[in-house]
């Protein structure tokens, strides 16, 4: 009997994909079918960076194929990832260069908003994706520590900065601009015009993620992200402490007013293992932030220990995601870094740039 591509295509759709727990086939992520005798090859393109799940994907595909398909020989696939820009809020144009942005927001300071950004940009990264790095607090950056780079942005034209490499990572915070010790006394509108230069007049390059490690709060320079800056989507970072949680809620239905998506929450310092002994102790109350998520109706996206590794890791410019790939912990940030990738890859998509510029004139 001769192999069929409509054949190819029901063998295909037993396999589904681990996040969206769709098929290949009718997600249209089956693409270059050719059939030549007992070979087949076949393309699957993801809308989302997935590195990590390709080998896994792979053997999936031709054991699905050689199971349901009788008479086949050779399987050939491709597996590949093409991300988008996706929509954001109404009336503010995408960034040059940039199909993506991701803010990082909390209601308050200490909760670990600047790690998990910093981690949810690596394990982007390094699941095949080009990632930036936007350092948004501007009166306590810490980015550059975290990323161990340093000195004054470079400009090649007088006018755009180049953002600084480190780790994979494209990134530019206020913090190469200004003496580590120089504190910031700019009032919320200086410090707003401050931070749309930061990121406008940065020449990012072809990022399909630009993660944007935000101020805590909600005041003038979070509403400036909020309402000038195209955001598809932000992630709240919360303790289980109620003082955070009260202030996580203030970010969340700031987000909810300006119509920009929330994709989901993390919820760290969640619990505290000893290194002694190993007793478990939640130090900051127990699953405040799943209550939360289930309250609001968003995404829990994980919930990460009070480690002293990841404080040191950070603190040395080597965060957990480089500096311990393959531990548990790591492998927390990487499955929210892919769940991220996955709620935005599910998002509408963006299409302003297939409309025409329409110029009015005057004529006489």
């Amino acid at each position: 009997m001769a192999i069929t591509e409509q054949g190819l295509l029901e063998a295909l759709a037993h396999v589904r994909d681990p996040y969206t727990g769709k098929d290949y086939v009718s997600t249209r992520a089956v693409r270059n079918v050719t059939i030549s005798g007992g070979d087949v090859a076949f393309d699957v393109e993801l809308g989302y960076p997935a590195k990590s799940l390709v080998p896994e994907l792979r053997q999936q595909l031709v054991a699905a194929v050689k199971t349901h398909l009788p008479g086949v020989e050779n399987v050939s696939v491709n597996v590949t990832s093409k991300i988008i820009a996706h929509s954001v809020q109404r009336g503010v144009q995408l960034l040059p260069g940039v199909k993506n942005i991701i803010a990082v927001a909390s209601g308050k300071g200490g909760v670990g908003k600047s790690t998990t950004s910093v981690n949810l940009a690596l394990a982007l990264a390094a699941e095949g994706a080009n990632v930036g790095l936007l350092d948004a607090d501007i009166y306590g950056p810490s980015q550059p520590l975290m990323t161990n780079t340093s000195g004054k942005p470079e400009s090649l034209d007088g006018k755009l900065m180049e953002p600084k490499r480190s780790m994979g990572l494209q990134i530019n915070s206020i913090g190469f601009l200004v003496d580590d010790a120089q504190a910031m006394i700019w009032r919320g509108p200086m410090a707003s015009q401050a931070l749309e230069q930061l990121i406008m007049q940065t020449r990012w390059n072809d990022l399909d993620y630009l993660v944007v490690d935000m101020p805590p709060g909600t005041g003038d320079i979070q509403l400036t992200m909020s309402q000038k800056v195209p955001l598809t989507g932000a992630i709240i970072v919360t303790t289980p402490q109620d003082i955070a949680l009260l202030d996580a809620r203030k970010g969340i239905n700031m987000f909810q007013k300006v119509n920009v998506p929330i994709l989901g929450l993390v919820e760290n310092m969640a619990v505290h293992i000893c290194s002694n002994c190993g007793h478990a102790e939640h130090i900051f109350g127990a699953e405040g932030g799943k209550r939360m998520a289930q309250e609001y109706g968003m995404d829990y996206l994980g919930a990460l220990p009070l480690a002293m590794s990841i404080r040191e890791q950070a603190d040395s410019g080597r965060p957990t995601v480089v500096a311990d790939p393959d531990g548990e912990i790591a492998k927390i940030y990487q499955s929210i870094a892919r769940s991220v990738a996955v709620k935005i890859a599910q998002q509408a998509k963006d299409f302003s740039s297939k409309f025409p510029t329409i110029t009015v004139s005057k004529t006489t």
